[in-house]
């Protein structure tokens, strides 16, 4: 999607509409872009920033317990210790109801330093409706491979990236999100946003895709909606064909 600058009420209100028609469509796990409600709206932050129990979330709650399936994204969330604001980008899941894991990102890009702080966690999201395990990493971190191997190393059954990547770094992101899914030998959903922001011009170019590396479901520079299955069977045959787990030296790397 396209997310507006500073349009809060609008980019919401056009996110739950595409995520309506993504599960009338037949999905069970809706994955939005980074800051889908905002964008890195920092002359406004203190006003774009939620803290928790988090409006948006709630909302997003509601509509995982109506619609039965499971949303990904992140916002803008505010900590507030001794009247000083903290303010972090806040990745999420709910399903089915209710909040089931968050991922603060870790790794902050340029200007975000000015701004966020850094998360300090990184571990995969249970999904208990699906029996499954989300590896959630935002836009930046899909340049770090040591943050999909440590979701993949701890259990993670779907990688998933959301971002805001920008011209002229498509083919950039195309390479990382096929390399993070290849290297793994696991799914990965990478959603980007389209459109532009006061000083950045984006490409969209989301993916998904199968634990081989094979492009499932591809989206272009246009606002969209891209759907496909995802068979974690594949997961363990591409891992017993190639034993890259297996034959890791784990000695070597320290």
């Amino acid at each position: 999607m396209e997310v507006m600058h500073c349009s809060k009420v609008d980019n919401f209100k056009k996110a739950m509409s595409m995520a309506a028609n993504a599960v009338l469509s037949g999905a069970d796990i809706l994955v939005l872009p980074e800051v889908f409600t905002t964008g890195f709206c920092y002359e406004r932050i203190s006003h774009m920033a939620e803290e928790a129990p988090f409006p948006t979330l709630d909302k997003l709650i509601e509509f995982s317990k109506t619609n039965k399936c499971a949303v990904i994204g992140s916002i803008i969330e505010m900590q507030t210790q001794k009247a000083v604001p903290t303010y972090y980008n806040l990745g999420f899941c709910v399903e089915h109801g209710k909040l089931v894991g968050i991922h603060r990102k870790c790794h902050l890009f340029k200007k975000e330093q000015n701004y966020f702080s850094a998360g300090n966690s990184i571990h995969p999201i249970f999904l208990e409706k699906y029996g499954v395990c989300i590896g959630l990493e935002i836009c930046y971190e899909l340049r770090f491979p040591e943050i999909s191997r440590k979701l993949a190393l701890e259990g993670a059954d779907i990688l998933i990236t959301i971002a805001q990547f920008p011209y002229p770094r498509n083919n950039v992101w195309k390479t990382l999100a096929l390399a993070r899914s290849i290297e793994n030998q696991i799914p990965h959903i990478a959603c980007n946003i389209v459109g532009s922001s006061p000083s950045l011009s984006f490409f969209g170019g989301s993916l998904i895709i199968d634990a081989s590396g094979n492009i499932l479901a591809e989206a272009d520079e246009m606002e969209s909606i891209i759907i496909h299955a995802i068979d974690l069977e594949k997961t363990t045959n591409v891992r017993s064909e190639i034993t890259v787990f297996a034959d890791r030296r784990e000695d070597l790397y320290k």
